[in-house]
């Protein structure tokens, strides 16, 4: 038993359950090392993961403490976690609901008739928030695989080049560079593209007097990193520059804000307050959201958020002024929070950077 899986017990414990289901990809990944498909079992004792033949062998090379119950015909996932929790006596479990269909819960009630199914809710997640020594080099090492794919990315952007081109270039210097993959969809939104916070890379050209905004991360160990820069296409106008320095200003001071004990609310209100009166109502996202094994995980900067920010928390600073039939500007940075502070792996500079 890990000290991971030790911790979740632990607080099961206090609700009077003893034994976890987990079926969230991620979760399965955090307690174990894990990363192909099944589900596992957290028992006092022991954890077991469920899978079939395809990977019981993965299952000896990255889950060293777990033990393996293949599936196979005849011994189904549910009739296997029934044994096992009758042969620990046990007779509570819970489970991730988030995760499960209605029909697939169904599945498990009638399959294990004399267990109480207890939610999970988000403990997991709330573990995952604070990194260990280890999560956070992988972070680190992710964000520089990003960082020095943007350097490379500089030399290759030229006007007339669509916005698909250049993110499917972006992604290639990633993954020549080390990342196991994107951590999510890259965005590359040039012009009045640029308005929209999630846009998708189109096939329309990049033209010179636009800003591109490209929103990206790498991958490494299954940890995500996340990043933000909005470049200048040639000359753009006085205003489109004021929109970059307003953003680069809010962001700026939210990050002198960040350190342990604040609230996070407080840290979305550093850069909201002074966004809100110049563009009114064009940010109208949360600033920020934390990062690992998911791209967005807790705690999040938002003007709803109660979390309170402590050492090992790692959360994006990412504010935008997004202005329809214009353009909009983005820039985000990832920060680890420290005992006094914070670092920031994110070393692309920030200065509006132009291509001509």
């Amino acid at each position: 038993m890990n000290a991971r899986a030790s911790r979740l017990l632990e607080q099961l414990s206090a609700e009077g359950v003893r034994a976890a289901l987990v079926t969230k990809e991620e979760n399965i990944r955090y307690f174990t090392g894990y990363t192909g498909e099944g589900c596992l079992l957290i028992l006092p004792e022991k954890q077991v993961i469920l899978t079939d033949f395809r990977y019981v062998e993965q299952v000896s090379r990255q889950a060293l403490d777990c033990e393996c119950v293949r599936t196979r015909a005849g011994v189904t996932p549910e009739g296997a976690v029934a044994s096992l929790l009758q042969e620990a006596g046990l007779t509570k479990l819970a489970y991730e609901p988030y995760k499960m269909t209605v029909e697939e819960f169904q599945g498990w009630q009638a399959a294990l008739p004399g267990v109480e199914f207890v939610s999970l809710a988000n403990k997991p997640e709330v573990l995952r928030q604070i990194k260990d020594r280890g999560e956070i080099d992988s972070i680190c090492r992710s964000a520089k695989i990003a960082c020095d794919a943007l350097a490379k990315l500089m030399g290759y952007i030229r006007p007339g080049m669509t916005e698909k081109e250049i993110a499917t270039e972006l992604d290639y210097y990633m993954l020549k560079l080390g990342s196991e993959g994107n951590a999510f969809s890259t965005i590359a939104a040039a012009g009045p593209n640029g308005s929209l916070p999630h846009a998708v890379p189109s096939d329309r050209p990049v033209q010179k007097g636009e800003l591109l905004t490209l929103d990206f991360g790498a991958k490494v160990n299954g940890y995500c990193s996340d990043m933000t820069r909005t470049i200048a296409i040639g000359k753009v106008s006085d205003e489109l520059r004021a929109i970059y320095d307003a953003v680069l200003e809010a962001q700026l001071r939210a990050l002198a804000y960040v350190k342990p004990g604040v609230n996070c609310k407080d840290v979305d209100a550093v850069a909201r307050d002074y966004l809100e009166p110049l563009y009114p109502g064009a940010f109208g996202h949360s600033l920020g959201h934390g990062v690992g094994l998911f791209i967005h995980e807790g705690p999040g900067f938002s003007t709803r958020s109660e979390a309170v920010l402590k050492p090992g928390h790692v959360v994006t600073v990412e504010p935008g002024v997004y202005i329809p039939g214009l353009g909009g500007v983005r820039i985000e940075d990832m920060v680890l929070v420290t005992e006094d502070g914070y670092i920031n792996p994110v070393t692309a500079p920030k200065e509006l950077i132009k291509i001509d």
